[in-house]
């Protein structure tokens, strides 16, 4: 399951061309039988992800969380120390389900100003030494400062970037899902489900 903002929920894209729909194509072209829920909202600040994290697990009961949030926080320069805080409630939450959370780093523009920029950049890998995650790049790594790779407004990425975001992340993704492999129970593990993380095909 995805919890993220309008960089996952698809804004301004067409249909099924977000970078979450082309992790679940990814994944769907394996022999192991995943399936993706997006649980992105346009607009969404880490405390909406920690207030409705809980009823999303109900709902949905996934074995993994791609934590996508803070981006929205950031421009709207929230304070640190709620960003982190929420987003550790978030982690936790997960594991008291006994869901694995990932966490993808967020990163802000410089004209927010350095010491503010680093302080946010550095809430990622603070939260997952703090808390044990597997963490992966922000989403737009190696591509943010280029305009042709953004709609109009700048900020929301273009179709053409979403292979770029998901190839961003996948990586540490294949870590993760090799782990929960490694956790479920052995009648429900095929041993012939290995990842290859070059291919990101199973081998």
């Amino acid at each position: 399951m995805v919890l993220g903002d309008s960089l996952s929920a698809g804004y301004g894209l067409p249909p099924e061309s977000g970078w979450v729909n082309l992790l679940e194509r990814r994944l769907q072209s394996q022999p192991a039988n995943y399936k993706v829920i997006n649980a992105s909202i346009s607009g969404e600040i880490t405390l909406g992800g920690r207030k409705r994290i809980e009823q999303a697990l109900k709902n949905n009961e996934p074995d993994i969380v791609i934590v996508a949030l803070g981006a929205n926080d950031g421009l709207q320069g929230r304070s640190i120390s709620s960003i982190y805080e929420n987003l550790e409630a978030i982690i936790l939450i997960c594991k008291q389900h006994n869901v694995t959370p990932f966490l993808i780093s967020m990163q802000l523009p410089p004209n927010y100003g350095i010491s503010y920029t680093q302080k946010f950049r550095d809430i990622y890998p603070r939260l997952a030494k703090d808390q044990q995650l597997q963490l992966a790049p922000f989403l737009m790594e190696g591509f943010g400062d280029q305009t042709g790779f953004f709609q109009a407004d700048g900020i929301h990425p273009t179709a053409q970037a979403q292979e770029k975001m998901l190839d961003n992340i996948w990586p540490a993704l294949v870590s993760v899902l090799k782990l929960r492999q490694t956790q479920a129970p052995a009648t429900n593990k095929n041993p012939s489900d290995e990842i290859d993380t070059t291919t990101g095909l199973l081998q």
